[in-house]
């Protein structure tokens, strides 16, 4: 039986892993050995993928026995601190609702002027500045820490704290007592944030959870600070990842990259859906567990079995995708499950499309030249971090 996660293939960083993919045609549900000798199901293709993620059957509670969890620091944490992604309904339904007004596609749009100036901001500054640049230090990680900083209402001053918890959160490797107490600084931080909120509030998301929850009763300020925490990892290195990684897979494919350049500006749109499935930059994959006896194709687990549900190999199913290992950007890829499906899809997933949008739109108009700097090949990629992505992208033009 084969430990699980599987690496990458040398030479093939944008691939899932090759045993992954032997799995997907071969045994697409079979047996997999974690860290801590448990033994859940692992799931590989598209439709099965997508019958775990919706079936309320299925739990996402953390703390459940025999739930998969990825590592030491994550059943340390995902227990301690039960988070929306750890809820099953009802209680997942209550606290997803008062966040869905925020996100909304239309609220997301709406933001789009101010993610455009942020990210001309940060290309202003790169072109100004010396090159080569690392990419990922100067653009891909500011994007989203910005963005994410300015809807949650975090004051300048603490943009720099914030960017560096984040980093600390989703690495997979961590001692978990580093981990918790990462965790609990931003959790503070957050709380006084909420205070200050509640005494002045503003235009943004923790007011509004301050005068609507924390004034009425409905939460306490550890509670709305759990929930930005949630927020704040969520859709901070999901979307840095997927900005260094997309690039990086461009400057690969230099023919997709010149039509996403000179294309009409919609094309980013379809850029941004087919990346998303082409890379799949999550690596803790879709962790469940049974709570009642289903079958998935063709095999019988057990109410109180694990379940991984692997994304990055649903979204390179054939029967789903044709011709799945070669990007296209051409390709209607909307129904990609790299943001999940059914009642846990990502609730971020509107503001990360816009923040991609804006970005793969803008970044290769403003400077059409751009390349890597050094042979992609010798570019680091970060094979310990919950997040899959470039750890260093040097760029010039």
């Amino acid at each position: 039986m084969r430990r699980f996660p599987m690496a990458r293939a040398v030479g093939r960083p944008f691939d899932p892993a090759p045993e992954l993919l032997r799995r997907a045609e071969e045994d697409p549900v079979s047996r997999v050995k974690l860290w801590d000798g448990g033994t859940p199901w692992l799931i590989t293709r598209y439709e099965d993928v997508r019958m775990v993620l919706a079936d309320p059957r299925v739990s996402v509670d953390a703390a459940r026995p025999a739930f998969p969890h990825t590592n030491a620091v994550s059943k340390a944490r995902d227990t301690e601190m039960k988070t929306l992604m750890q809820m099953d309904a009802p209680e997942h339904t209550a606290q997803r609702r008062l966040l869905t007004p925020e996100f909304t596609i239309g609220k997301m749009a709406a933001l789009r002027p101010r993610i455009q100036r942020i990210v001309d901001d940060l290309v202003d500054g790169m072109l100004d500045g010396p090159k080569p640049v690392d990419l990922v230090t100067a653009f891909a990680l500011p994007v989203p820490s910005l963005v994410i900083s300015e809807l949650l209402g975090v004051p300048y001053a603490g943009r720099g704290f914030f960017q560096g918890v984040a980093r600390t959160l989703v690495m997979d490797e961590l001692d978990p007592e580093r981990a918790m107490a990462a965790s609990e600084e931003l959790n503070a931080y957050l709380e006084e944030l909420v205070l200050e909120k509640n005494a002045a509030p503003g235009e943004d998301l923790l007011s509004t959870l301050a005068v609507e929850q924390f004034r009425t009763g409905a939460m306490t300020p550890r509670e709305i600070a759990t929930l930005g925490q949630l927020l704040l990892v969520a859709g901070h290195d999901t979307t840095a990842g997927m900005i260094a990684l997309g690039t990086a897979a461009l400057l690969a494919n230099p023919d997709q990259l010149a039509l996403v350049r000179d294309g009409d500006p919609a094309r980013a749109a379809g850029a941004v859906e087919e990346l998303l499935r082409y890379l799949s930059n999550t690596h803790t994959e879709a962790r469940r567990v049974a709570r009642e006896d289903l079958e998935i194709g063709g095999r019988l687990i057990r109410a109180g079995e694990g379940i991984i549900a692997v994304k990055n190999t649903a979204n390179r199913d054939p029967a789903a995708f044709p011709d799945p290992h070669t990007v296209d950007v051409r390709r209607k890829a909307r129904h990609h499950v790299a943001f999940g499906h059914g009642r846990h899809l990502c609730l971020g997933a509107p503001l990360a499309r816009v923040e991609l949008q804006v970005v793969y739109g803008t970044l290769f108009r403003r400077i059409p030249t751009l390349k890597s700097a050094i042979p992609l090949e010798e570019l680091p990629f970060d094979e310990n971090a919950v997040f899959y992505t470039v750890r260093e992208l040097p760029v010039t033009w």
